[in-house]
């Protein structure tokens, strides 16, 4: 299913996406009960959609990552559609953004040329 399709009070979903950025985590205490909740962007090709991460979620996920959502629940939050794993859902991190390295600083070229250097007089 792609992003594009999803509407509002919609079970059942299956989405994969890749994970645009994820917002601030905020802590709550419901019914005697404390948790965490952070809202991501994710997106695929045909758009981008909020996304509600829960507790453990949170650590489970970084932009870059794609994950698929099984068994979603799409909703409508202060007018803007959100999906989330909801009660009987899940989601899965399918694939990690590669981690890249340092770039090599440049060197600059110099031209092919017979150099004449005793060892002596290199510094190490």
């Amino acid at each position: 299913m792609n992003i594009s399709e999803l509407k509002a009070k919609q079970g059942n979903i299956d989405v994969q996406g890749t994970i645009a950025e994820i917002g601030e985590t905020r802590s709550f205490n419901k019914f005697g009960k404390a948790g965490r909740v952070a809202t991501a962007i994710i997106k695929d090709d045909s758009g981008s959609v909020k996304l509600t991460l829960w507790n453990e979620q949170i650590e489970l996920v970084k932009p870059g990552d794609v994950v698929q959502l099984k068994n979603g629940w799409a909703d409508e939050f202060r007018g803007e559609l959100q999906i989330s794993t909801g009660r009987n859902g899940t989601m899965e991190v399918i694939g990690k953004k590669e981690e890249t390295a340092q770039e090599a600083p440049e060197t600059a070229e110099f031209p092919e040329e017979d150099v004449d250097v005793d060892e002596e007089e290199v510094e190490e």
